[in-house]
């Protein structure tokens, strides 16, 4: 028998039907999404350079933009931005390496003195560690450092230093290319759906666009005001290495919620061991006390609007990421999410759209938006 307004079997046209039909497609797209992940995973060599070229030129394109409206040709443009970027990292990079090895030696001098304090306090602080328990931990971690599994973890690591090479020279290709022909990049992937959802998916792909460059020049401002916070506060308090370690924040509050404070800990172990205890009890209020300003004040400000997901979906995605991918899945984890969020909300609205031959929408200066 079959329903008439449905054209269904009357099986599956109550309501315990429907729910079976929509069970069975929700299975089906969890399969693919399944299938997709599995396939990425099998490649990463290839897609975590790509990923984070795509995440890099939503950043960057707006100079591009801003100098191939100076009348710049476009491969210049590209060519300037990137000689721009490359010449402050590398200068920042060239300076820490130039502080550490100027008060590596300091450090080591202080750090004798502070193992002293750290012994002492481990001794009479308020919950007592004897010498058999410190020796004990020691030597577990010597016997760790020591055996063939940590052998083997370090020479893996070592033969990844191939891999990343060529995963970073892969993504500054893609990178360039991504930012000299992203429009006609997208035009022709576009062109493989049909003519009616087209506008659709440029209107998500412009929105996608705008929502992972406000991410990365967000997170680079809150990741910035962390870590130079809390490296003039080491730098007034005497710790070494205050430089350097205020760059390790800023590198850590590119992964929301917990980087910072991950960051935070290495400073928290450096003035322990410079400082003395009291020292860096002050250095943990400190990076507490930035978070916090993180969390309540600088994030909803700067990326309230940019990105609309709750602080679970980025924890829940997060640990998702880490499980994947690792510390790069981690990083990439919260600008995915954000931009399938945003082709989700797009592809879903109801607001009437022009036709499938809408042109592509231009800046005021008359250029593509990418």
């Amino acid at each position: 028998m079959t329903e008439p307004r449905t054209g269904l079997p009357a099986i599956w046209s109550d309501g315990l039907g429907r729910a079976s039909i929509r069970a069975v497609q929700a299975l089906a797209v969890a399969a693919l999404a399944y299938a997709i992940i599995w396939a990425a995973t099998r490649i990463p060599l290839v897609i975590i350079p790509v990923l984070i070229a795509v995440i890099l030129a939503a950043a960057i394109s707006p100079l591009v933009r801003w100098l191939t409206g100076h009348a710049w040709p476009r491969a210049l443009a590209v060519v300037a931005s990137f000689v721009a970027i490359l010449a402050v990292v590398g200068g920042i990079i060239t300076g820490i390496v130039f502080l550490v090895n100027n008060q590596w030696a300091e450090l080591s001098a202080r750090a004798a003195a502070g193992i002293d304090q750290l012994h002492a306090f481990l001794n009479n602080g308020p919950v007592p560690v004897t010498d058999r328990q410190i020796t004990a931990a020691i030597d577990s971690a010597r016997v760790f450092l020591t055996s063939s599994t940590f052998g083997a973890e370090a020479l893996t690591g070592a033969r990844t230093v191939g891999e990343i090479f060529t995963g970073a020279l892969l993504m500054v290709v893609t990178l360039f290319f991504f930012l000299k022909d992203g429009l006609e990049i997208r035009t022709f992937l576009i062109g493989f759906l049909p003519a009616d959802h087209r506008a659709r998916a440029r209107l998500a792909a412009d929105r996608s666009t705008a929502v992972l460059g406000g991410y990365v020049r967000g997170t680079a401002i809150v990741a910035a005001i962390d870590g130079l916070t809390v490296g003039i506060a080491l730098a007034v308090m005497g710790v070494p290495l205050a430089l350097p370690l205020g760059v390790f924040i800023f590198m850590g509050g590119f992964i929301p919620i917990v980087g910072a404070t991950v960051a935070g800990t290495l400073a928290i172990a450096v003035a322990l061991v410079s400082n003395g205890p009291i020292q860096a009890l002050i250095v943990l209020a400190i990076v507490i006390a930035v978070n916090q300003l993180e969390h309540h004040f600088l994030q909803p400000v700067l990326m309230g609007k940019v990105l609309s997901i709750h602080g679970l979906a980025i924890l829940l995605v997060l640990a998702a990421g880490t499980i994947l991918a690792g510390i790069v899945g981690a990083l990439l984890a919260v600008p995915i999410t954000a931009v399938a969020w945003t082709v989700l909300k797009t592809w879903t609205e109801k607001d009437q759209l022009p036709g499938p031959e809408m042109p592509v929408p231009e800046l005021p200066d008359g250029e593509p938006l990418e």
